[in-house]
């Protein structure tokens, strides 16, 4: 491709509502150019890198047996209220009508249009296992759209989903299809890792996210390098400490603690660690207000907190008038001693002694407080996140934290969709059979900024090569001025071309430091420079994207050297 055919506009300021690296450069390298809030079109630089992450999805999921179909973006209300997801999925559910005032949604997702497919076609064990995947348009109203592609409300995703005749054969397909994701993002060339994950609004047994380990990442995610364990922070478990709890050593006494609403305040105050307090929430419950107590430096998990008995979901902090009536105080003093409401403990708090804890009281707070002299034995639950240092499970050694960027998510379904919309087959007594379901997604979009934000520097995007609009950039000096350095570009450009690379032809009439600053902004892996100093003596100026410093190479070792790198892709 000739850069004076492509209609590339880069820019060369950050345009001010770009929030992270990625949406910077992806505007800035022109991929991509926002139409409204959360909507973007895919400019044809950025469509390519696109499609390039659409092939390599293709490929592994059609090598996994998947078969591909098309499903209809714009789904009728009906079959999500079959699925009971109509109400449950509330506002990021895009809902219209028709001229004939029937409801419809933009797809999010395709659980229900799929189910209804199984149902429709598939009679008997004999057409099991099977799995249908799509690529494909959704859309959820997300009430603030931020990051670029990252959480748009538009994107481009990859849903697949299996059906089979019993568990056994769920937990098969769905080992198949976390091998086939495996591949996906090893063949892409993105560092990445798989964590036990919380299945949410879509439901299910057991799931799994593969994140791109990057420092911008939404999600924490704890793993633990002595073994294999990796999990997203809402799901990494804790336990009891192993630790025996230190004897008391003081009294408890009730002190005057004014204006020391919040741990810091308290800290500072008294002059402890928050290691050293407790803390106790009180949240919204089924029936009555639930009061949740951790260790002041700890900070409360919401998914866990929701599995709780009597929390209502999702989790709700009391408002300040609940909080008087509970507790007898303005919020900011609660404390765990006296209330008539149900108290659930963290595990961290078993080990503590000597510890600090609201009053109930304005202004005031117990220290040197003691289980089992002050207030009764805690039966403990897990319910904060874990952080840097804890014990991994099964005690293999210590957790440490990183950020990620979830970019697929596969889930064993079961049979809770199957079951409400009536999907089955006859087994091989005849008797009907509930399927059962796994479901597969990939953010084929998301993939683009997330490889961004792993692989970019000051100057601009470093593609992985697999990932790379074009293998290389060809950029001669003064051509227009110059046959010979015409010639030798177009001599060059053909060549490569013919071996199977992508080419770029800078063939713009533009100052040498614009096209270097234009090739490293659009990240393309491979530069040649070409120049009538380096032609006298046979040469071309190579330079890789991720160098910092050049080298001359004759025209076969270009050729061999560009070849090698096409090959590895």
């Amino acid at each position: 491709m000739r850069y004076s055919d492509f209609g590339l506009t880069t820019l060369k300021e950050v345009p001010a509502d770009a929030e992270i690296v990625s949406q910077q450069l992806m505007l800035r390298a022109g991929l991509i150019r926002r139409l409204a809030s959360g909507l973007f079109t895919w400019m044809p630089l950025g469509l390519r890198v696109l499609r390039r992450v659409e092939m390599v999805v293709r490929e592994e999921l059609d090598r996994a047996g998947a078969l591909e179909l098309l499903m209809p973006a714009v789904q009728p209300a009906e079959l999500w209220q079959e699925s009971g997801r109509w109400d449950e999925y509330g506002p990021l559910l895009l809902r219209m009508h028709d001229r004939h005032e029937r409801e419809y949604c933009f797809g999010p997702t395709h659980e229900e249009v799929i189910t209804d497919i199984a149902r429709r076609e598939l009679r008997s064990y004999k057409q099991l296992p099977i799995n249908f995947y799509q690529v494909q348009t959704k859309f959820r109203d997300e009430i603030r759209p931020r990051f670029g592609v990252m959480r748009s409300r538009e994107f481009i995703m990859k849903d697949a989903y299996s059906f089979d005749l019993d568990e056994d054969g769920m937990r098969i397909a769905y080992q198949k299809m976390h091998a086939a994701y495996t591949a996906i993002f090893e063949r892409l060339g993105l560092k990445f890792r798989v964590v036990d994950a919380d299945s949410g609004e879509i439901g299910g047994s057991r799931s799994q996210e593969f994140h791109v380990l990057a420092d911008s990442g939404e999600d924490a995610i704890a793993y633990c390098d002595a073994d294999d364990y990796a999990s997203n922070i809402e799901m990494a478990a804790t336990e009891v400490p192993a630790m025996e709890r230190p004897a008391p050593t003081v009294e408890m006494e009730k002190i005057e603690t004014p204006g020391a609403r919040t741990i810091e305040a308290l800290r500072e105050f008294i002059g402890i660690t928050a290691q050293q307090t407790l803390k106790t929430l009180i949240v919204e419950g089924e029936e009555r207000p639930v009061a949740l107590v951790l260790r002041g430096d700890h900070e409360l998990n919401a998914v866990k907190a929701q599995k709780i008995p009597g929390v209502a979901t999702p989790l709700t902090m009391a408002d300040a008038q609940t909080v008087r009536q509970v507790t007898g105080c303005e919020p900011g003093y609660a404390g765990p001693i006296g209330l008539d409401i149900p108290v659930y403990y963290d595990h961290a708090t078993a080990a503590m002694a000597d510890f600090v804890i609201g009053a109930n009281e304005a202004d005031m707070h117990f220290t040197g407080v003691n289980f089992g002299r002050d207030i009764e034995e805690p039966e403990t639950v897990d319910l904060r996140n874990v952080v840097e240092g804890d014990p991994a499970p099964g005690g293999s050694g210590t957790l440490s934290i990183a950020r990620g960027i979830e970019v697929g998510h596969i889930f064993q379904l079961g049979a809770k969709y199957s079951t409400a919309m009536g999907a089955g087959v006859l087994d091989n007594d005849g008797k009907e059979r509930t399927l059962q379901m796994g479901c597969y997604g990939i953010g084929v979009t998301r993939i683009v900024g997330a490889a961004i934000e792993q692989n970019h520097d000051e100057r601009g995007i470093i593609w992985p090569e697999p990932l790379t609009p074009f293998n290389v950039v060809l950029i001669p000096i003064n051509m227009h001025r110059s046959e010979a350095v015409r010639e030798a570009a177009q001599s060059l450009y053909a060549d490569l071309q013919e071996q199977g690379l992508q080419v770029l032809l800078d063939d713009r009439d533009a100052r040498p430091g614009v096209k270097f600053a234009d090739a490293e902004l659009i990240g393309i892996p491979h530069r040649l420079v070409i120049s009538e100093r380096n032609l006298a003596n046979g040469e071309f100026e190579y330079q890789h994207r991720r160098d910092s410093e050049t080298r001359n190479l004759k025209r076969e070792e270009a050729h061999h050297l560009l070849k090698e790198h096409a090959k590895n892709e």
